[in-house]
């Protein structure tokens, strides 16, 4: 999920509360909000609750439905930039999802943007990946250092450095780390 300071929980509990506000202001269940977006109404209770870590996907599907930017449901503030959005060397704004992956968003301040793109380390497996995503649209990852294995709709891909993919994120994926070392690469979601 997001570092925008304060501990994990309390990060989570805000993210939560924009987003069960959101749909309290459409006039949405959680039910028939959680299906519109391919969740189980539970887990989308969880997420509301500030109780389950938020994977990015499903924030970028809440994001789409209530045509915000994500980074107002991480952050709670708006992005201010329509021009051009430049992000120096690590301090692109930092996302926490899992122990395994380190975002950084790099165009967090940019309004409308066509694109949400991050700068991702993935640190090397303890055991095979449990949590498999999909969401609307398409994803396009670039290995910058080391290597991943890419899996997806039910095969796997090992890329190296230099090495990048272009898929349907509606399909089944995960990205981990190949080897002992951590993996870097740059992901870009339409």
């Amino acid at each position: 999920m997001t570092k925008t300071g304060g501990n994990m929980s309390e990060t989570l509990k805000q993210i939560g509360m924009r987003i069960k506000a959101m749909r309290e202001i459409s006039e949405l269940s959680a039910e028939s909000f959680a299906k519109s977006i391919n969740l189980d109404e539970a887990t989308y209770v969880k997420y509301e609750k500030g109780e389950a870590d938020i994977p990015l996907s499903v924030l970028s599907a809440i994001s789409s439905k209530y045509k915000v930017e994500i980074t107002a449901l991480i952050t709670g503030g708006e992005p201010h930039l329509s021009r051009i959005n430049v992000v120096k060397k690590g301090k692109g704004l930092s996302v926490e999802r899992r122990k395994e992956y380190k975002y950084q968003d790099l165009a967090f301040n940019f309004i409308n943007k066509k694109a949400e793109v991050f700068y991702v380390v993935a640190e090397p497996p303890k055991d095979e990946p449990k949590h498999f995503y999909s969401h609307t649209g398409q994803e396009f990852n670039y290995v910058l250092e080391g290597s991943i294995k890419l899996f997806f709709d039910g095969k796997e891909y090992v890329l190296e450095q230099g090495d990048s993919v272009y898929f349907n994120s509606g399909y089944n994926h995960c990205v981990v780390a190949v080897g002992d070392k951590p993996a870097r690469f740059l992901a870009v979601v339409l």
